[in-house]
């Protein structure tokens, strides 16, 4: 039973990093576009650039959020890891 669950605890690990990788390059082309935005609201000084800039703000910030719930479960899943390990040791 120990040994299912620290399978199922590696699936969801090896998953939850591909998509925090995912979401690393996701978070670094929202933040690129979050610059740019904040740069042409500050040379054009117009409303609508103003709300682009703002639209793409929200985007990064959206996306720095589920980073931080991914990191959150990684370590989570992590720590439950660990315990399963220790266990599992104790069985031994």
């Amino acid at each position: 039973m120990i040994e299912r669950g620290l399978r199922q605890v590696a699936v969801r690990l090896r998953e939850t990093r591909a998509e925090l990788a995912i979401v690393d390059e996701q978070l670094g082309q929202f933040a690129d576009d979050e610059q740019d935005a904040a740069l042409r609201a500050l040379v054009s000084e117009t409303p609508f650039a103003e709300v682009e800039h703002r639209e793409a703000r929200g985007h990064a910030d959206a996306m720095r959020r589920h980073r931080a719930r991914l990191a959150g479960t990684i370590a989570d899943l992590e720590r439950r890891q660990d315990e399963l390990l220790d266990q599992l040791a104790a069985h031994l």
